[in-house]
């Protein structure tokens, strides 16, 4: 399979290995509440480092702004016995997709335009 000149990573493990380790720190020190500050840290690490046609992807979402839904998000999977967990992964991939960007066409988090 050909490699793909549209695509590129610059990510190494060094920095990947310091933002997972922060983020296991915080999920682990709130008891799991800080998952989506850490969810956030490696979107915003993975987008930091890809490039779509030469352009630098930039992810705008934050944990405050997916909190709420995260909760929703377990007490519906906790009262269907882990079934709506099959919805969670779709809808939270959604979620990280509308909150990513390109670096250059991102506008600022507090944008109503």
């Amino acid at each position: 399979m050909a490699k793909s000149e549209q695509f590129t990573f610059d990510g190494g493990a060094a920095t990947y290995i310091g933002t997972a380790i922060l983020g296991w720190i915080i999920t682990v020190v709130t008891f799991g509440i800080g998952y989506p500050w850490s969810l956030c840290m490696f979107h915003k690490w993975r987008s930091k480092h890809t490039m779509i046609n030469g352009k630098r992807l930039i992810f705008t979402g934050g944990g405050f702004s997916l909190i709420g839904l995260w909760i929703k998000w377990m007490i519906l999977t906790f009262l269907t016995f882990g079934i709506y967990f099959f919805w969670v992964i779709p809808s939270l991939n959604k979620w990280v997709v509308e909150h990513t960007d390109f670096e250059n066409d991102a506008k600022p988090e507090g944008d109503l335009v």
